[in-house]
């Protein structure tokens, strides 16, 4: 008889202490620096709460952890009809994160869900008002007016968007071939301009050492040698020599003077 009062006062304890670790389990809870507790008692709001130790009343309190980290929302690939009427896919990425976990927890049901759909929503109607060319050059404009009217949208709800990047632009392929072709005319237009530039440009020298040529004729029989001598230097099976005219000069007087002998 003693050892069964012994053992059910042992076991009436056993109880009591996993009621007690039970209720301190339900009062004590520890929030990490990256969360905070939303505390509701009764249903009535409370706060936001941590990090650390907070206490609770057990059946009275509900508590809900929110996570303050940033999270990194990928907004999907929608249709976009340009202003100058281009139809694209663009996707982008948007970074936001909680900086009032209690009017995040009462002001919306699934804060990642409804920001997921104004940044579509958002990213469909801002991306129609500008033109392609726009939109191929004007990146960071976009992205910090598509980060201006989220962060608008989402502020009533405790939520700070922190970056908005536009990732990808899908063109139809019949626009990438215009694009290419574009693209190719502008070179040849600008190879064209360049080659047009080099002939002025030695036209002008040309022109200027003809006057020195002409000012010192010398200066002509010495350029006769130097190329000479940039010919003579390559592996060439026929070397061909310039000879002054002037050289002949005497021979054709002598010629001319003797044939008047004769006639004469």
């Amino acid at each position: 008889m003693d050892v069964y009062m012994y053992f059910n006062t042992i076991f009436s304890w056993l109880g009591v202490i996993i009621v007690v670790l039970i209720i301190l389990g339900q009062m004590i809870k520890v929030i990490p620096e990256y969360e905070r507790g939303v505390v509701l008692r009764l249903g009535r709001l409370v706060g936001a709460k941590g990090p650390g130790i907070i206490f609770l009343i057990p059946i009275v309190d509900k508590m809900v952890r929110m996570s303050l980290r940033v999270v990194t929302l990928d907004v999907p690939s929608q249709e976009v009809i340009t202003r100058d009427n281009v139809p694209i896919k663009v996707n982008a990425v948007v970074y936001f994160r909680i900086v009032e976990p209690a009017k995040t927890f009462v002001e919306v049901q699934n804060y990642i869900l409804a920001t997921s759909q104004i940044s579509q929503t958002t990213l469909r109607s801002v991306l129609g008002e500008f033109e392609l060319d726009e939109l191929l050059a004007q990146r960071e404009k976009i992205n910090q007016k598509l980060q201006k009217i989220i962060d608008e949208h989402t502020d009533p709800w405790g939520i700070k968007v922190i970056t908005v990047e536009v990732k990808d632009l899908e063109l139809p392929e019949e626009m990438k071939r215009a694009m290419a072709k574009q693209a190719e005319a502008e070179r040849e237009r600008r190879a064209k301009v360049i080659n047009a530039e080099g002939e002025y440009q030695a036209a002008e020298k040309l022109s200027q050492a003809a006057e020195i040529i002409g000012r010192t004729p010398v200066a002509l029989q010495l350029r006769f040698l130097q190329t000479l001598v940039e010919v003579a230097t390559e592996n060439n099976s026929t070397t061909i020599f310039p000879v002054p005219i002037d050289l002949f000069e005497p021979f054709l007087k002598y010629m001319k003077k003797d044939k008047e002998e004769k006639d004469g």
